[in-house]
């Protein structure tokens, strides 16, 4: 393998801390990682976002609060949809819409309050942007986050420049430090290859994303960068980490980037606490091909006292779920 060194960030993630994760499908291996060894992370709540005008927009829809109204959804293949929200909000009736992603905002909104850390994850610099050809003549020139299967020739797809990159991600800093001034971020760029761009516009993509990260990281204090993409293209460097379709991380690569990602992001203390929480997430997950024995009653009584004591001594965890999934099989 290729050397890397990743320095420990100055002032570590630690259990009790509030982790807002916005951007790319990569965002969701390190949030679920986060969310079962019992974090308290809150991710995607506009759904995956892969460009940056995407991300800027939702981080300002949460400072903001922002309510959408119908005059934001639009209607295609029998749904109502959003164009800055992921399709999972899209729905064929337009008040099961509205009330899912304002209530998804709202709850963004009370949480990025008292974030400690937002991570970034930017998939790509290509943006598709609303054309005359989209019925809403209104939204003409409009940074999209989701096409949802709509014609192509309703969008204009664009590389979005380094600079115009730097000047959504530069606003949405300031918005959030005025916002929480505590919330510090922390950017990484999606190993995902985006192969349907071609392999040299991929590239091209990424490369503008990792100019623009290291831009901010230079210039402010409280932003840093976790290099999962150079873990994933310069250091595991080889297909067999790739699945079928060559172009996302398969488990043995994100399992690898995760490793790196909690000893360089995560404090001594919580990295023990891990453990701890993943003997009990493993346990629960246990499927028994005979559940009336009583070595597995045993098995079940055992991991019940020992999650009852690990919440009790680290108040900070949520093992309720835990818990009550082991007092209900006994």
């Amino acid at each position: 393998m290729t050397p890397i060194q990743i320095p420990k960030l100055p002032e570590p993630i630690s259990y009790g801390q509030k982790l807002l994760l916005i951007g790319s499908c990569f965002t969701e291996h390190i949030g679920n990682a986060l969310a079962e060894h019992k974090f308290d992370v809150l991710q995607n709540p506009h759904g995956i976002l892969f460009e940056p005008f995407s991300v800027h927009h939702s981080l300002i829809a949460y400072i903001e609060n922002k309510k959408y109204k119908e005059e934001d959804l639009f209607f295609l293949n029998e749904l109502w949809n959003s164009w800055h929200h992921h399709s999972r909000f899209s729905d064929m009736n337009k008040e099961v819409v509205l009330q899912e992603v304002n209530n998804s905002v709202e709850q963004a909104h009370e949480f990025l309050k008292n974030a400690d850390w937002v991570i970034i994850t930017l998939g790509s610099a290509f943006s598709y942007v609303l054309t005359e050809e989209n019925p809403e003549k209104a939204k003409v020139g409009l940074h999209v986050a989701n096409c949802h299967r709509a014609p192509g020739q309703w969008f204009f797809k664009k590389l979005l420049g380094i600079d115009e990159i730097i000047a959504a991600m530069d606003n949405a800093y300031h918005r959030l430090r005025a916002f929480n001034p505590k919330a510090k971020i922390i950017f990484t760029v999606s190993p995902v290859r985006h192969l349907r761009d071609g392999v040299i516009a991929n590239n091209r993509s990424k490369a503008r994303l990792l100019e623009a990260v290291h831009h901010m990281v230079d210039k402010f204090p409280d932003i840093y960068y976790f290099p999962a993409y150079e873990l994933v293209i310069d250091v595991l460097r080889d297909y067999r980490f790739y699945d079928i379709d060559m172009a996302h991380p398969n488990y043995p690569a994100t399992e690898f980037v995760l490793e790196k990602f909690t000893t360089s992001c995560i404090d001594e203390a919580s990295l023990q606490i891990m453990k701890e929480v993943k003997q009990i997430t493993i346990a629960r997950k246990h499927r028994p091909m005979h559940p009336h024995t009583n070595a597995h009653k045993q098995f079940l009584k055992v991991h019940y006292e020992r999650a009852q004591a690990l919440a009790a001594k680290y108040t900070f965890l949520n093992l309720q779920d835990e818990i009550q999934y082991f007092s209900d099989a006994l």
